[in-house]
């Protein structure tokens, strides 16, 4: 069998592969230490030649995920996964206190839009509004571990992008609008395949998981402030709702 595209989604083989795999050790039924099956039981497995399966074992081992020890076999590393509470007040730099030596947050750039009918639905505005967008990239002991796109109302917030420069984080920024504390009205989360640019700022191997946290925070009194899509790399992060 050759490495070909699956009929599923057109996804390669290899990268279904590796996909199971990180599932497995994310999961729980591979732990730090493990030594994984054979490459002829993986291979049987998935139907899949062996040839593909070492594709799919040297992108795992390219994240730090497995490493291949010589006469021994293929082992899962003990790379600590970081856990980022969601709930009612969920903070970048409150949820990870504790579970790594510095935390920073990279403005990307920001502008000035018109909201989608999926943002305007999520800010309470009307469809076509102008909204602020706000690009980010969050980072744990220099490892990236949140690629962040925040959208507000531009009627309330027009100069947040030049605030937040200045101030460095969200909670500071509000703060300057009168916003003393918010909190969060909604979360969803997904997973999918990072694209090209998550794959390149998160520092990913091609076919790597992202979790996508899709957002709503509001102020005191209940009004929607900021809609936010934040990506994860899977294989450095948890979140716990």
């Amino acid at each position: 069998m050759t490495d070909q595209k699956s009929a599923l989604g057109g996804v390669a083989l290899w990268r279904r592969i590796a996909d199971a795999i990180r599932l497995d050790i994310v999961g729980g039924k591979l732990a730090a230490g493990d030594r994984l099956p054979t490459e002829a039981a993986l291979a049987a497995r998935f139907s899949a030649n062996r040839h593909t399966v070492r594709r799919a074992l040297a992108v795992l081992a390219d994240e730090g995920v497995v490493a291949a020890e010589q006469g021994r076999g293929t082992f899962v590393r003990s790379a600590r996964r970081l856990s980022y509470p969601i709930g009612r007040r969920t903070r970048f730099s409150e949820g990870l206190a504790g579970q790594a030596r510095s935390l920073s947050t990279q403005h990307l750039g920001d502008k000035i839009e018109n909201a989608t009918a999926s943002i305007a639905r999520a800010l309470a505005i009307p469809a076509g509004a102008k909204v602020v967008r706000i690009e980010g990239l969050s980072s744990a002991d220099g490892r990236p571990l949140s690629r962040s796109t925040t959208w507000l109302a531009y009627r309330q917030f027009a100069d947040f992008g030049q605030r937040i420069i200045e101030m460095t984080s969200f909670t500071a920024t509000f703060a300057s609008y009168g916003i003393a504390d918010y909190a969060r009205a909604s979360t969803r989360i997904s997973a999918r395949h990072a694209d090209v640019e998550e794959t390149k700022l998160l520092a990913l191997s091609a076919g790597a998981i992202v979790l996508v946290s899709e957002a709503v925070d509001e102020d005191a009194e209940g009004h929607p402030i900021s809609y936010a899509l934040s990506r994860f790399p899977a294989e450095r992060m948890e979140l716990v709702v």
